[in-house]
């Protein structure tokens, strides 16, 4: 089906992108406008759930919007108050570098796309004070703020407290809003569920100071269904787009391993599946679930997205390899050297002393055990004895510990 065959608001509505607007009518969104997303460099890349605010903009881009995408130099030097805590501050050198790399994958995953780039540093830095509080600060309620449960936590009986700093940073991002209006023509700002009050604060400094109207568009907070638990977040660590902080081959296996109940709906949103070739490949998927086509098709088109078409290819090689699928033979070296980042790796010409050299088997008595039991197979084939082992080789140990030799 044609994306243009329904329109945007119906689009957005199936993919999982509709939660909390200020349209009256959701069907309004439907009028091309400009509009922005911001995110702050708190950290050296966006995660996974910024990703899905960026495939929001190219859905956007796609039906006539005009996008603008920010990077918080100036908020980023605040920080967003989070409910238990004031942030840690970041020195200006790793804000520096943690812009570097949001633009970066700004650029990467809107590569093809008219988009414009900014920076609200670029406006705060030449701002003095007494104006801004004067011109901007004057005009901005405290009540909104307070009425906000995260802050009456931080604030009430037992809380943490806040700081003035970051206290003000929903009126330095309600600035950005009312600058990128004035500047760039800007009536809509999207983000994610949890950014509602600050990107309010935007719209409502617009119609105050410059009698205009705004509006504000925020998808909801993705989930494992499973669980109800924050997607992408396991033990506290992200899953990064930086193949730096999470490696493409664990790129790919985080969407490999995503559950039954919730995959179609993440392929809706984190890739851009037409609706007739999502409901075939679900349709073809539920005729056997264990062949897990809905995660293969989700694991490879995400990890092309963000790390490129090759390293897709490799990250799907790779796996297929260590589990069977294909012959271990097939890879090539930029495989093997991808293998090699995730798995440990031996120089040994036979197998016992490849298994205790790698620690899988804690001494030469445990590793003949293991081998006499069927416990070990090289290059996918199960061996009952030790032998010489070619290079390279991959040697695995039950299902899922891996070993290889180079």
């Amino acid at each position: 089906m044609n994306k243009n065959a329904v329109s945007l608001a119906d689009e957005l509505e199936w993919r999982g992108f509709t939660h909390q607007t200020t349209f009256v009518d959701v069907e309004n969104i439907n009028e091309p406008r400009a509009f922005y997303l911001g995110v702050d460099p708190s950290a050296a890349s966006m995660h996974i759930g910024n990703l899905a605010q960026v495939m929001l903009v190219k859905h956007l881009i796609a039906h006539g919007h005009k996008a603008i995408v920010l990077v918080g130099g100036a908020t980023g030097m605040i920080g967003d108050p989070k409910e238990d805590a004031e942030r840690e501050l970041k020195t200006l050198d790793e804000i520096a570098k943690n812009k570097a790399g949001i633009a970066s994958q700004y650029k990467t995953l809107l590569e093809g796309e008219a988009f414009k780039l900014v920076d609200n540093y670029d406006w705060f830095k030449g701002i003095e004070y007494l104006d801004f509080l004067r011109d901007i600060g004057k005009h901005f309620s405290m009540t909104q703020l307070l009425d906000r449960e995260f802050i009456k936590a931080r604030i009430g009986e037992g809380g943490v407290g806040i700081s003035y700093a970051e206290f003000s940073y929903s009126l330095i991002q309600g600035y950005d809003f009312l600058h990128l209006f004035r500047e760039h023509g800007a009536t809509m700002q999207i983000g994610g569920s949890d950014q509602w009050g600050n990107m309010l604060s935007g719209a409502q400094m617009i119609k105050k100071l410059d009698g205009a109207e705004a509006h504000v568009w925020t998808v909801p907070l993705i989930t494992e269904k499973s669980t109800g638990k924050k997607f992408g977040k396991s033990e506290g660590n992200a899953v990064w787009l930086d193949p730096l902080m999470t490696s493409p081959y664990k790129f790919y296996q985080f969407w490999l391993n995503v559950d039954d109940r919730g995959v179609a709906d993440y392929i809706k949103i984190f890739t851009m599946i037409g609706r007739d070739e999502h409901e075939q490949l679900v349709t073809e998927a539920s005729k056997d679930l264990s062949k897990r086509l809905l995660q293969k098709y989700l694991a490879y088109e995400v990890t092309k997205l963000v790390h490129g078409e090759a390293r897709a290819e490799s990250a799907r090689n790779v796996t297929a390899s260590l589990f069977g699928d294909t012959p271990f033979s097939q890879l090539i070296d930029e495989e093997l050297d991808m293998l090699a980042e995730e798995i440990p790796v031996v120089a040994s010409s036979h197998l016992l002393n490849a298994l205790v050299t790698s620690g899988v088997a804690a001494s030469l008595s445990e590793g003949r055990r293991l081998i006499d039991s069927a416990a070990i197979s090289v290059n996918g084939q199960k061996v009952t004895e030790d032998q010489p082992l070619t290079t390279p080789s991959i040697v695995k140990k039950g299902k899922n510990t891996f070993l290889l030799v180079r």
